[in-house]
């Protein structure tokens, strides 16, 4: 393997190391707001609540936003801005997931063992992470030649489709959590309370999770029993469409449930509708205008 397909590989599964901590913390929040304890926790906890599940839906975007430029600009082929791409939507990503880290503790341990407790652990929780995330890195970083500088290649079909498979891999794990937790949330008392058009919106949420689910199931299904483990280009073609296909559901799945589990922590169907509409706008944004802008800026790269 050359060294640039060697480095989106690196990339990738890095990025899958990320997505699935941030997706389990997304998990949480959905499930939080029908938990019996959070009605207690006070106005200020609940806007803090809402701060956390936006920018951990907003983290999960940036993560997934490289896999979608790979397909959709680049074709699954290696190359020096996909690269240097991943590296700085990761780095972005590590801020919200910082935050929000911080703020899921404090909002938990405050209810277990008081305020003051649970903002300081917060608080230091996010302290932490940024200093071992952003200062220890940008400390010990070395000057080094730039990711762009890298040529682009005419990747291997096997290299082309272990990328896709790979990007399948990022996005699923996360997603199948996401689904339990949904699936919880149905058997919970506090659902039952829910006005009749959060629990139909929750269960289109579902509907659409499952989907997505089926659409990465299924580059690896394709790949055993029409194609019996061989790389070819039509399949590269037909696994990277099933996994461009999926984040379509699942922006609209995650959007979904935002909005179900805002509008009922602040008690307000507007502003529930105002930060869910808003989240849904970054992540359609990340993942298909933007790439579909830049494939459409460089007319002269083809698919295969």
């Amino acid at each position: 393997m050359q060294a640039v397909d060697r480095k989106v590989k690196i990339a990738l599964d890095e990025t899958r190391l990320l997505i699935l901590g941030a997706q389990i913390l997304f998990g949480f929040h959905l499930n939080a707001a029908f938990q019996p304890g959070f009605s207690k926790l006070g106005h200020a906890w609940w806007i803090l609540y809402t701060c956390s599940f936006v920018a951990i839906a907003v983290g999960i975007g940036l993560l997934i936003a490289p896999s979608m430029e790979h397909r959709i600009v680049e074709h699954g082929r290696s190359s020096g801005r996909i690269i240097a791409q991943t590296n700085r939507l990761a780095a972005l990503a590590l801020l919200p997931l910082a935050f929000s880290l911080g703020a899921d503790l404090a909002i938990v341990l405050a209810y277990r063992f008081g305020t003051i407790a649970g903002v300081t652990i917060g608080a230091l929780a996010t302290t932490l992470a940024l200093v071992f995330w952003y200062g220890a890195a940008w400390a010990i970083r070395k000057p080094r030649k730039g990711a762009n500088d890298m040529a682009e290649q005419d990747t291997p079909i096997d290299v082309r489709v272990e990328h896709m498979l790979t990007e399948a891999r990022v996005l699923l794990p996360g997603a199948q959590a996401l689904f339990g937790f949904q699936m919880a949330v149905l058997l919970t008392d506090a659902f039952g309370d829910l006005p009749p058009s959060s629990k139909v919106l929750h269960a289109v949420a579902l509907c659409c999770i499952a989907a997505s689910i089926i659409l990465l199931m299924s580059p690896a299904a394709f790949h055993r029993i029409a194609y019996g483990g061989e790389n070819t280009e039509t399949f590269h073609r037909i696994g990277s469409g099933f996994v461009i296909a999926s984040v379509v559901p699942l922006a609209a799945g995650i959007t979904s449930d935002l909005y179900v589990s805002i509008a009922r922590a602040l008690d307000s169907a507007a502003l529930g509708a105002a930060v869910a509409g808003a989240v849904g706008l970054v992540l359609f944004g990340l993942w298909i205008v933007q790439p579909l802008v830049l494939r459409g800026a460089r007319p002269g790269r083809g698919g295969p």
